[in-house]
């Protein structure tokens, strides 16, 4: 499965003695990107060696919410309030490019010295260090490598970078996949769910999770809005119109649930303890057999992000794409 059950943005750093590529790179990536920029291996290392007691609270704090979960705590309100909270997991270098050539400590020698640092690691190479790179690639010392005189490289670039920004880390992975009962982990693998989920992700929003009580992808943009996918199955669907029945949705209403034509978020109301009439919305089928269907409610709450914490704001604060060291 590709689809990543738990995503967020996150800092790329880059690794260069070359100023004057720094420079072209901190012009041409994605201004979405928070970017740190080093022309010392020294420095880098130094800066990425500082991170993992952060990286290891943050995967704890994931995991106290999961824990509160399993003790009967509804998980949507706590992971509005963990995005709330935690804007500093933005900072976090999800990304080491490194270029291999250079003086006195090539690229592998400085990933080298990131010991455990969980990021991913993505190598430079000029023609001759091909060899090197594949060597180095095949025994899992670096996750991509990229020849510099690739044709239209800051393309290349971006696309394996992004790629390696959307994959799942697998702790977090292995946390948010422990709330999914084993029928819908398979949901998730269906032909076509996978590839429909993560187009659908990637396109409305910057940072989001999946969670199995109620079933679904909450999700936020950055901007800081926040979104509910909610996923149910066919079968699911005579007990879901019977929630909304008891909810007070009219016949009419609860028959369109029944014929797959409309999804209720009663389960959603319900963990955010909202007292607003249920909300009905056309169902949306997903994958190739149309057994999944999503269907996308708005979440209002008093317990969701201040904007001012959103990851736009958040990007905006930061210091201007420098080099460093």
């Amino acid at each position: 499965m590709t689809f990543p059950l738990f995503h967020r943005p996150g800092t790329v750093v880059f690794l260069d003695d070359d100023p004057d590529y720094l420079e072209m790179l901190a012009l041409v990536l994605p201004r979405h990107w928070h970017l740190r920029l080093f022309l010392r291996p020294t420095e880098c290392i130094s800066h990425l060696l500082q991170e993992p007691p952060f990286w290891e609270a943050d995967a704890w704090n994931q995991q106290q919410l999961v824990d509160l979960w399993r003790e009967g705590k509804p998980l949507i309100p706590q992971v509005l309030a963990y995005w709330s909270r935690y804007t500093e997991r933005y900072a976090l270098s999800r990304v080491c490019v490194v270029d291999f050539s250079m003086p006195g400590m090539d690229g592998l020698q400085a990933l080298a010295e990131l010991g455990d640092w969980p990021g991913s690691r993505v190598l430079l190479t000029g023609q001759a260090d091909e060899q090197v790179a594949v060597r180095a690639f095949n025994r899992g010392l670096i996750d991509q490598f990229i020849p510099k005189q690739t044709p239209d490289i800051s393309r290349r670039l971006v696309e394996a970078v992004e790629h390696l920004l959307f994959s799942s880390h697998a702790r977090h992975a292995q946390t948010w996949r422990s709330t999914l009962n084993p029928a819908q982990a398979a949901l998730l693998r269906l032909p076509g769910v996978d590839a429909w989920l993560s187009t659908f992700c990637a396109r409305h929003w910057v940072e989001h999770v999946v969670i199995g009580e109620p079933f679904g992808v909450l999700g936020m943009d950055a901007a800081g809005r926040i979104g509910w996918l909610q996923l149910e199955t066919r079968e699911g669907l005579p007990a879901l119109a019977e929630l909304a029945e008891v909810a007070g949705v009219p016949a009419a209403g609860v028959q369109e649930i029944l014929a797959g034509n409309k999804l209720a978020d009663v389960e959603l109301r319900q963990a955010l303890a909202s007292s607003e009439p249920v909300s009905l919305v056309p169902a949306i089928k997903v994958g190739d057999n149309g057994n999944l269907l999503a269907a996308l409610f708005p979440v209002e709450s008093p317990a969701g992000p201040d904007p001012d914490n959103s990851f736009s704001r958040w990007l905006s604060r930061q210091s201007k794409r420098q080099v460093q060291g």
